[in-house]
């Protein structure tokens, strides 16, 4: 998402809540799986499975998921990587949806009162750009990434 990754997340996979366990969570009965103990394969094992992905719990960013292909991976591809995408991230601390349309709405017209404060808060924001290259070095950043073998590559 291009997110800064400091707010509190969790995905839910079925009946299963996957995140960074906190000591807390006994405490409001929350059982929570380390999400740093499995991986995506091993809890969305096929095409066609939801799940839910909540972002700040404070902005309440909820995303709705479903596996749509498992690809064979490209000889010597970068992993992981993005294909594809649509709109750009809406800022960290934007206040969630509603948040973001006001935000938008303001940046929009240069005679609301905020908009300069919105324009030094974040500077200019394009919401419809979107560029896998930037996403991809976001991945880069956040992960080892990984190149898969060649064929003809010891394995």
């Amino acid at each position: 998402m291009g997110w800064e990754d400091y707010h509190l997340h969790q995905f839910v996979i079925g009946r299963r809540l996957y995140s960074v366990p906190d000591p807390d969570d006994t405490m409001y009965e929350r059982k929570v799986v380390d999400e740093s103990r499995v991986t995506l394969v091993q809890v969305v094992p096929r095409v066609g499975t939801e799940f839910t992905y909540l972002y700040d719990f404070g902005d309440s960013w909820k995303h709705d998921l479903i596996l749509e292909a498992i690809l064979l991976p490209e000889t010597n591809a970068q992993y992981p990587t993005c294909i594809d995408g649509k709109r750009r991230t809406p800022p960290e601390d934007v206040g969630g949806a509603a948040g973001y349309e006001e935000y938008l709405a303001v940046l929009a017209d240069p005679e609301d009162e905020d908009h300069g404060n919105m324009l030094q808060w974040r500077g200019p924001f394009d919401p419809e750009a979107f560029e896998p290259f930037r996403v991809n070095q976001g991945l880069g950043k956040k992960s080892r990434p990984r190149k898969m073998a060649t064929s003809s590559s010891p394995r």
